[in-house]
C-alpha cells in the first residue's frame, strides 16, 4: 500500500466532561471525513492530544477507528513516546489492530542524540511490519531530525518510508527527497504548495477536521497541474490560521480545530487540560469563529468549483 495525498490528522473526541473517548461522535466524524473524499486518516497525532489518552483508551480507540474505517482508507497511528518500550508496544499493538501504517515522532523531552533516536526507531521497526512515517517536529520533540538522519534511517530500516516534515524548513522536503535518492516519501507538515513542488508526494493535514473537502482537494489539484487554484486554496487556509495563532500558544489550535468541527455539525466535545479549552476562552473564543465561519464557506464554495465535474459525453 502507497500512502498518497492529503490525509486529516484527526481530532479525538472526548464527551462533554472529558472524560471518556467518545466513539459514537468519532464514528460520525469518520463517516464525515470519508463522504469528503479524505484519502487516509492518522489518529493520536498532535492533533489528537496523544499525551492525554490512557493505554486503555488509546486500545479501544484504535481498535474502534480501524473497524469503522473498514478498509475504505487508510488509517496510520501515532504510536509515539519518550520510553522506547512504550512506543514499540504501542506499534505492536496498532499493528495488531489492523493498522495500514505508524507516525512517530523521536523521543521528546530528552533532547536524544542521533544515535539514541536511530534506536529508538530501529526497536520499533524491528517489531513491526507496517510501514512507518517518521514525524519531524522540533517544536515539541526538541530535536530536529537532519536530512542526513533521515536518509540513515531509510537505508537501514526497511519499512521506514515516508516523513512529515514539519521543521518550519520548507527547503528540507528537497534534502530529505535528495539524500535519500526519491526512496523517502514526503508528507508536507506545512506550505503545502511549496513542498509539492519541491517533491513531497503528501500533506499531513490538519485542517481536514473542519474543511475536509478543500483541503483534501488541494493535493488533487496539485498533482493535477492546478498550482494557482490549489494555491488560492492554501492562501484561503493561511488566513483562516492566522485568526486561530494570534495570541495563542503553539497548540492553541486544538480547542478551534473542535470548535469549528462543531460548526460544521460533528460535535466532538473540548480538549484536555492542560491545553486551553474553547469554553474557557469566552467571548474571544466566540469572535473568532464567527470571523472563521465565513472562510469555511469560502473554502466549500472553493471546493465546489474546482472538484472535477462528471464526464461529459461526446
Amino acid at each position: 500500500m502507497t500512502f498518497l495525498g492529503s490525509y486529516t490528522v484527526t481530532i479525538t473526541p472526548f464527551t462533554e466532561d472529558g472524560s471518556a473517548i467518545d466513539l459514537d461522535a468519532h464514528r460520525r466524524f469518520i463517516d464525515w471525513q470519508l463522504a469528503s473524499g479524505v484519502p487516509g486518516l492518522i489518529i493520536l497525532g498532535s492533533t489528537g492530544e496523544f499525551l492525554t489518552v490512557s493505554d486503555a483508551e488509546r486500545a479501544e480507540f484504535v481498535t474502534a477507528t480501524i473497524e469503522h474505517v473498514a478498509g475504505r482508507v487508510p488509517v496510520l497511528v501515532g504510536t509515539m513516546n519518550a520510553y522506547t518500550e512504550n512506543a514499540v508496544r504501542y506499534s505492536r499493538e496498532a499493528e495488531a489492530a489492523g493498522a495500514d501504517g505508524l507516525m512517530i515522532a523521536p523521543p521528546y523531552y530528552y533532547t536524544p542524540t542521533e544515535d539514541e533516536i536511530f534506536e529508538y526507531y530501529r526497536a520499533i521497526s524491528e517489531a513491526v511490519s507496517i510501514p512507518i512515517m517518521l514525524y519531524n517536529n522540533p517544536v515539541t520533540t526538541n530535536v530536529d531530525m537532519s536530512a542526513a538522519l533521515v536518509a540513515r534511517l531509510t537505508s537501514a530500516l526497511e519499512n521506514v518510508r515516508y516523513i512529515k516534515e514539519a521543521s518550519l524548513d520548507v527547503a528540507r522536503v528537497y534534502d530529505v527527497v535528495e539524500q535519500t535518492h526519491g526512496v523517502m516519501r514526503v508528507f508536507a507538515g506545512e506550505r503545502i504548495v511549496e513542498s509539492f513542488l519541491l517533491g513531497a508526494v503528501g500533506y499531513v493535514n490538519p485542517f481536514g477536521n473542519y474543511a475536509p473537502r478543500a483541503s483534501s482537494l488541494i493535493w488533487d489539484l496539485l498533482t493535477a497541474g492546478r498550482i494557482e487554484e490549489a494555491k488560492q486554496i492554501e492562501r484561503k487556509l493561511d488566513e483562516l490560521n492566522a485568526i486561530i495563532a494570534a495570541g495563542h500558544p503553539t497548540y492553541g489550535h486544538q480547542c478551534y480545530s473542535k470548535a469549528l468541527a462543531a460548526v460544521a455539525g460533528y460535535p466532538v466535545g473540548d480538549v484536555r487540560p492542560p491545553l486551553t479549552t474553547f469554553h474557557s476562552l469566552g467571548a474571544e473564543g466566540e469572535e473568532r469563529v464567527r470571523r472563521i465561519t465565513p472562510l469555511l464557506r469560502e473554502l466549500d464554495e472553493m471546493a465546489d468549483r474546482f472538484a472535477p465535474g462528471p464526464a461529459v459525453a461526446a
